[in-house]
């Protein structure tokens, strides 16, 4: 592990193969163009990247018990993707004798969907598990709400492919904004524009007091 690296080669370059199969470059720019390994590699490098100071200036430095316990997420999410990358290659290796990131992309695709169905093979055998057991079976949240460390390795993944897509430039990845521009979302030039007021983002929400018959609620 180098400066700002965590990934040997061989896992830097598998992970940002499987990467740019969740976020293909066609018309348009993919995971590779927007930088998305140089996000997770920097961020599974050490805690120097984990949160940014709201000026702009830098990363906040993690102390004491919240340092102790981002360092062992940190060491969950790495031992994750060691493991990940090794199954990768393995499924590549039984299915088509080869490294998963010397493969077709065609070819990358089936080893990631046969790894999603046991993904989702674990999830049905834990609701079912559960529901034996007497628990209310599990249901699939409207929005994203489990933590890093509670995913498998490839909702993990995906998860950290989307984050270095559309996440600010500021965390290493979303390169020349190519993730904002894809949504149509200008964003600011820098987080100093957000810390000091010279950029809102109040214009993409609704009116709080858009509702009808606001004007006859007003004097209630």
């Amino acid at each position: 592990m180098t400066a700002e690296r965590f990934f040997d080669p061989h896992q830097r370059e598998t992970v940002a193969a499987a990467m740019a199969r969740i976020i293909p470059t066609d018309d348009r720019p993919g995971a590779r163009e927007a930088g998305t390994i140089d996000f997770l590699d920097r961020y599974l490098s050490s805690l120097d990247h984990v949160y940014a100071k709201p000026d702009g200036s830098g990363f906040e430095k993690l102390e004491g018990k919240r340092a102790q316990a981002w360092q062992q997420r940190l060491d969950i999410l790495r031992d994750k993707y060691v493991v990940g990358v090794q199954e990768l290659d393995r499924r590549a290796d039984t299915r088509f004798g080869a490294d998963f990131a010397a493969l077709t992309g065609e070819q990358q695709d089936e080893v990631l969907t046969e790894l999603e169905k046991g993904c989702r093979q674990t999830a049905d055998n834990l609701a079912e598990a559960q529901a034996t057991a007497g628990f209310a079976p599990v249901e699939t949240p409207l929005q994203q709400t489990s933590v890093e460390i509670e995913l498998d390795f490839l909702p993990l993944l995906a998860l950290h492919t989307r984050q270095g897509f559309y996440a600010d430039p500021t965390y290493g990845g979303n390169r020349d904004r190519v993730g904002w521009d894809f949504i149509g979302f200008p964003g600011p030039a820098s987080l100093a524009d957000v810390h000091s007021g010279r950029y809102s983002v109040v214009e993409y929400f609704a009116d709080p007091l858009g509702y009808p018959g606001k004007e006859d609620n007003r004097g209630a």
